[in-house]
């Protein structure tokens, strides 16, 4: 009798001590797609106009803190209490200074600039490149843009950076209406040499509500620069793989 209480009680709290595991993974943080949330990352934002403005915010969304910079902050008050306590703004190097991650979001004239202004301040970071090459807005860096491919121009004049191209394929009104659609998710393809990086951004991609397509290296990128294939295409991460001969 002695003995059977004995296992009675040993049963019980096996069961219990199980329960809890149960509940413990249910409650868990999860992504879309079913993993667990990865912890918040600080994201600094270059250039809080469309795109850097409707992504950033989208990550705020997702739970990430978000410094947003401009040459004219003071314009970025309506955006930041919009979004609440996540987002802030600020000056650039404030932004840089903030973010574990540094997306940058201007009119693409503007990188020799941005390298010699904070190139060294960016060194090392986990910099998501966003800039599309303009010839009739930004010169003669687009005709080297299309010469040498747009990643590893963006490599050039950011050297230390741990460089990834995203968000550059598609308007901000696609990217905001799109995002966290019904499966299939929207695609937004990514390429960068330094595998860590590439890691760092398809998360975010997934954080701000689509499904990364990883092209390749920062050679590669030039394959959804303007005028690519890759360019412009709002469908699925299946059919742009396909569109891009890439192994599903």
């Amino acid at each position: 009798m002695f003995k059977r209480i004995i296992l009675d009680r040993d049963r019980r709290a096996l069961l219990g001590a199980a329960g809890a595991l149960v509940l413990q993974v249910v409650l868990r943080p999860t992504t879309a797609l079913g993993q667990a949330a990865a912890p918040p990352m600080k994201i600094g934002v270059i250039g809080a106009g469309h795109i850097g403005g409707t992504v950033g915010g989208l990550w705020v969304k997702a739970g990430h803190p978000v410094f947003f910079s401009s040459r004219h902050p003071d314009e970025l008050k309506g955006l930041v209490a919009g979004l609440g306590p996540l987002a802030q703004a600020g000056a650039v190097d404030q932004a840089i200074a903030f973010g574990d991650v540094v997306f940058i979001a201007v009119p693409y004239g503007a990188m020799p600039q941005i390298g010699v202004d904070y190139g060294r301040s960016l060194a090392g970071k986990i910099v998501l490149d966003a800039g599309n090459a303009v010839a009739s807005r930004d010169g003669a860096i687009a005709d080297e843009a299309e010469r040498d491919g747009i990643g590893v121009t963006s490599q050039k004049y950011l050297p230390g950076a741990q460089l990834v191209r995203a968000f550059n394929t598609l308007s901000y009104t696609i990217f905001a209406r799109e995002a966290s659609r019904p499966a299939p998710r929207l695609a937004v393809p990514i390429a960068g040499d330094d595998p860590e990086a590439v890691q760092v951004a398809a998360g975010l991609v997934r954080d701000a509500g689509f499904d990364p397509v990883v092209v390749g290296r920062l050679a590669d990128a030039r394959r959804f620069q303007r005028g690519g294939p890759g360019y412009g295409q709002n469908v699925s991460a299946a059919e742009l793989r396909q569109k891009l001969s890439l192994a599903p």
